[in-house]
């Protein structure tokens, strides 16, 4: 599975990738997970399964569901996830979102 995540400029979210990263690592899962900053989705958007938006971009998530919904499974992270920089509640969110769970 590929995991995207935005926020305003790529650079908050790269803790959360890390975390994410090492939880998929600690459970077998070979998952590409990267952030990108919200300008570039529309360069990015057709290498993802799932684009999670952070809580900087979070009020744009119609916008990015009407956009990209078709392309990806579209969301925002749990701010309390978020601020907590756990990346293995993120991390099954994700799969939750990719399997139609949520």
């Amino acid at each position: 599975m590929n995991i995207m995540l935005t926020c305003a400029q790529g650079v908050s979210t790269s803790l959360l990738v890390a975390k994410m990263q090492k939880a998929a690592a600690d459970q077998g899962k070979d998952y590409k997970i990267w952030a990108i900053d919200y300008l570039s989705v529309d360069e990015e958007i057709d290498k993802c399964d799932v684009l999670l938006l952070g809580p900087q971009v979070r009020h744009m998530l119609a916008n990015f569901k009407k956009n990209y919904g078709d392309k990806a499974k579209v969301d925002a992270i749990r701010p309390v996830d978020y601020g907590r920089c756990d990346g293995a509640a993120v991390l099954a969110y994700a799969e939750k979102l990719y399997k139609g769970e949520n």
